[in-house]
């Protein structure tokens, strides 16, 4: 387990000096969905059973799929819907036949598809079938966006040495950018979050719970793991106001001790903490409380490795805020990343993912993420990485923040903060490659259903 990180006194009543806090949008929902009303009961039992016939007539369809362009419409429709886990039988049944079909089909679009829901669930499928898609000069040749965006979705999931592929990207990703002018999209206009009185209590964080919420649903979306959803959705809503405390809010002083706090886990580490924090504390403690209660009996022990993942996170922001008092900047990327890709949070969300699996993810399992295995690393890089591309600038605007990895790049490489950007993102593409080298050669310790559920969170989180 991780030790502790230093803390300061907390003597004396005075008013500490405080940053100015990075500045984000208000939240954009309200209380828009307060008004929500539940359905009566007599029209929720008619939805179960109008959604048990439904399902068994899309069974029927599913399993009168026999051409193989009808059947990787129907499989992507489903996943995209969230409902391929009705039917995984079905669809590993047709994928099958889909793998083991001779298909050279001219359509870019579906030859895409089949490479993407192939790779996806496991089959090594080669990906020179892309060359033929290239004109006599090397160039692809495609013109309709859904062919663009089939190239673009199946090309990520290439491994090292896959030159067809790294070229597919860089060519989807210029064409569908040449599109994003042609495109609108209004935004939502109001969200929702009370359950912290984050307005009075906490009002610098990012307000952000429904994102979250949707988040976390596209993440963990197979009906049977409600209970992973809702300890996602919590648990990136606590990463998210601590990450904001140690990082934009609080003093040095505060935040040792909010992290000594979350080492107690105990209330009366409370007369430790600054007024503005007893109170979420306080949830914080009866959050966990209420995952025990929620697993099953013989389930509850796998709450200490969610109380393990926050004292590592706190353990991290504390040694980045040692960092950013001393103005260090980490002489290489990899010594930044020794540290930061475990504080970005998706180590804890990927590792929170699995403790409502159920017996489909062992103690053994969970003993071996905390490892942190060169799969979670890849992953944890990937976020990290374009994390700190997507707000290196909002932060650095501020006042008093650490160095990111576009520093440590620059420092590193006597590079532009241009120059480092373009480097990180073939940083990215590297670990995006690695993960999926991880993917294709499960272990006992790290089954398929651990690679596929990080898959899932690297596209829903980047």
């Amino acid at each position: 387990m991780s030790s502790p990180p230093a803390a300061f006194s907390n003597e004396g009543d005075e008013q500490p000096q405080r940053r100015a806090p990075t500045s984000f949008h208000p939240s954009l929902w309200g209380n828009f969905f307060l008004s929500y009303q539940p359905p009566t009961a007599p029209k929720h039992a008619y939805m179960k059973e109008r959604v048990q016939v439904v399902k068994e007539e899309v069974r029927k369809v599913v399993k009168g799929s026999s051409e193989v362009p009808e059947i990787l419409d129907l499989v992507i429709k489903l996943q995209r819907l969230g409902l391929d886990s009705y039917y995984e039988t079905e669809i590993n049944d047709l994928l099958c036949i889909v793998y083991n079909t001779d298909y050279n089909d001219k359509d870019l679009h579906l030859v895409s598809l089949r490479f993407y829901l192939l790779r996806k669930n496991g089959y090594d499928v080669s990906s020179d079938m892309f060359q033929h898609f290239k004109d006599k000069e090397g160039s692809f040749v495609a013109d309709d966006v859904r062919s663009l965006l089939s190239l673009y979705n199946a090309a990520y999931l290439r491994t090292h040495g896959e030159k067809v592929l790294d070229e597919a990207i860089v060519f989807t990703t210029n064409r569908l950018r040449s599109e994003l002018e042609h495109l609108k999209s209004p935004a939502a206009d109001e969200v929702w979050w009370k359950e912290l009185n984050v307005e009075s209590n906490l009002s610098f964080i990012r307000d952000r719970i429904v994102e979250m919420h949707f988040w976390m649903t596209g993440a963990c979306s197979e009906p049977h793991y409600s209970l992973s959803r809702i300890i996602l959705t919590k648990m990136i809503a606590f990463i998210t106001i601590l990450d904001d405390i140690f990082d934009t809010y609080a003093t040095t002083e505060e935040s040792m001790m909010l992290a000594k706090a979350i080492y107690m886990c105990n209330e009366t580490a409370t007369v430790l903490l600054s007024k503005y924090m007893k109170d979420f504390y306080l949830y914080y403690l009866k959050t966990f409380d209420s995952f025990e209660e929620a697993l099953c009996p013989n389930k509850s022990y796998r709450v200490c490795y969610l109380r393990e993942l926050f004292k590592r996170l706190v353990q991290g922001f504390s040694q980045e805020i040692k960092w950013r008092d001393d103005h260090y900047i980490p002489k290489t990327i990899e010594e930044h990343l020794e540290l930061s890709r475990k504080t970005v949070g998706a180590f804890e969300l990927a590792c929170a993912s699995f403790v409502g699996m159920g017996d489909l993810v062992t103690k053994e399992t969970l003993d071996c993420l905390l490892t942190y295995p060169e799969l979670l690393k890849s992953f944890t890089t990937c976020v990290r990485l374009s994390n700190d591309i997507a707000s290196t600038k909002r932060e650095q605007a501020g006042d008093h923040h650490h160095a990111s990895t576009i520093q440590s790049y620059m420092l590193q490489h006597g590079a532009t903060a241009h120059e480092a950007c373009v480097g990180i993102k073939d940083l990215i593409e590297d670990s995006w490659k690695d993960m999926m080298k991880e993917y294709l050669t499960p272990t006992d310790l790290q089954p398929k259903i651990v690679a596929e559920r990080l898959l899932i969170l690297r596209e829903r989180m980047l």
